[in-house]
């Protein structure tokens, strides 16, 4: 796991938090609701990802200011959490931009 004393760190936990949350409405309560008519899954994931999401948006201006990323940079990440495995994708990009250790 990341450490949480860098904003590199924190927009990384959150970021993967953001996605396991975004995949678990999309991929298994939306399903509840809509197939089992079951929609407290919805209700609740979703209020707990809106948290999330706002979240992210935080840190990812956080990082963006403390790390000095590039406009780019920071548009794919938003970019990515709108879209389902963005983040996986854009965490995969990000860490071969980042120079070996």
């Amino acid at each position: 796991m990341y450490t949480l004393k860098t904003a590199d760190g924190r927009f990384r936990t959150i970021a993967l938090i953001e996605s396991l949350s975004f995949l678990f409405l999309l991929f298994v309560a939306m399903p509840l609701k809509y197939g089992a008519g079951m929609p407290l899954f919805v209700k609740y994931a979703g209020w707990a990802h809106g948290l999330l999401f706002i979240l992210y948006f935080f840190m990812l201006i956080d990082v963006y200011i403390s790390d000095r990323w590039p406009l780019k940079q920071a548009f794919l990440a938003g970019l990515a959490s709108v879209l389902p495995f963005g983040c996986f994708i854009f965490e995969r990009y990000w860490r071969s931009k980042q120079p070996a250790a």
